[in-house]
């Protein structure tokens, strides 16, 4: 369950930053969690409400935006979603296929009160 460490991590930033900003209390945090990082949503969110308990983040909103994949071809420069296991471009057939999205999973934005 690496979840668990994620959140800490993300009560970690806010740490950081609310030394940094003077913060008192963290109301929401967004993120952005690509359909590949491997990051179970659900997961997520049950982790959080453990890392951030006793601290300025306790009882923060986790809102937490999808990032669906996105492929490109180098060859011919198609670019969009591939159904699942496709190892191919769908337009010119190049195995040189890359994914530019949906790997993220990073703090977007937080929400704070003074």
């Amino acid at each position: 369950m690496h979840e668990l460490a994620l959140t800490e991590g993300i009560i970690d930033i806010i740490r950081s930053e609310a030394s940094t900003h003077g913060f008192s209390r963290c109301l929401e945090i967004r993120l952005r969690v690509g359909e590949y990082s491997g990051v179970l949503t659900d997961c997520l969110r049950d982790c959080f409400a453990i890392a951030a308990k006793g601290t300025l983040a306790e009882g923060a909103a986790l809102r937490i935006e999808s990032v669906p994949a996105a492929f490109q071809c180098p060859v011919c420069r198609w670019q969009g979603k591939l159904e699942k296991h496709a190892d191919a471009c769908p337009d010119c057939g190049s195995a040189a296929i890359r994914m530019i999205a949906g790997r993220e999973f990073y703090v977007e934005d937080i929400k704070v009160e003074a």
